[in-house]
């Protein structure tokens, strides 16, 4: 049966509302220990436990945190996709099983390029001349990093391709379309600003598969921009190479 009019507007809102706290709660359970540790964070009493919880959260996240997120974002993929009626669960816990590995190496990957960035950034920010204006780069180093881990979930459930593979195109998007990932950046940050300041019952409900659905609309637009320029480079190389062999035809 389907509704319209403004039923219509308010069935299509709640089936939203489902689908994104449906899937934003799936997320936050299955990657529990880490959200449990970020919670310790708000309430840490010293820099040593500050150092403790950061540690515990960069070690689980491989193993938790990124298959969950993946499963999170092969939800948002076929919803920005046009199949909003895909089962949650079902489709969830099987992006889960098949993604988990590449997630987790991807996780490890990431999680120590983001730790060796870090500890730079600290070596130069205590050095003087033009030795700590370096801290500045690697700021803008780790900045690009953190958001290559947009395109890297973007890029695992939208195509099949090697851990390598897709470590090195999330990338290569991050760094050749600086205005799409500015714009990732800044809808991210938007929504955590909101959810964390303005309306908290966002967190355990929207926060997540928001970002992960605005994350991947973003992406999918800037994929299929080369894609279309990838087609017309094609065709140029085609009509080219006919008007060559024609060319070629007519001299003989």
């Amino acid at each position: 049966m389907e509704f319209r009019g403004l039923m219509g507007g308010f069935y299509r809102i709640s089936e939203w509302i489902m689908r994104l706290s449906v899937t934003n709660v799936l997320w936050i359970v299955t990657a529990f220990p880490v959200f449990f540790f970020v919670l310790n964070l708000f309430v840490a009493q010293n820099e040593q436990q500050v150092v403790a919880y950061l540690l515990a959260i960069a070690v689980l996240s491989p193993f938790t945190l990124f298959p969950s997120t993946s499963a999170m974002f092969a939800l948002a993929r076929k919803w920005v996709m046009g199949d909003g009626d895909v089962p949650l669960f079902k489709t969830f816990f099987r992006s889960y099983k098949e993604n988990y590995l590449q997630s987790m190496l991807g996780g490890l990957f990431f999680m120590v390029l983001l730790a060796v960035l870090f500890f730079n950034f600290r070596f130069y920010a205590t050095q003087t001349g033009y030795s700590g204006l370096l801290s500045y780069l690697f700021i803008a180093l780790m900045v690009m990093g953190f958001l290559a881990v947009f395109n890297f979930f973007s890029i695992i459930v939208h195509l099949h391709m090697k851990t390598l593979q897709l470590i090195k195109n999330a990338l290569l998007i991050t760094i050749g379309q600086p205005v799409r990932t500015l714009l990732i950046g800044v809808s991210n940050f938007a929504i955590l600003y909101i959810s964390m300041f303005q309306f908290t019952f966002l967190l355990p409900f929207f926060t997540g598969s928001l970002i992960a659905t605005i994350t991947f609309w973003h992406f999918h637009n800037g994929f299929r921009k080369i894609q279309t320029k990838q087609e017309e480079l094609e065709a140029k190389r085609a009509e080219a190479a006919e008007a060559e062999a024609k060319d070629e035809e007519a001299g003989r």
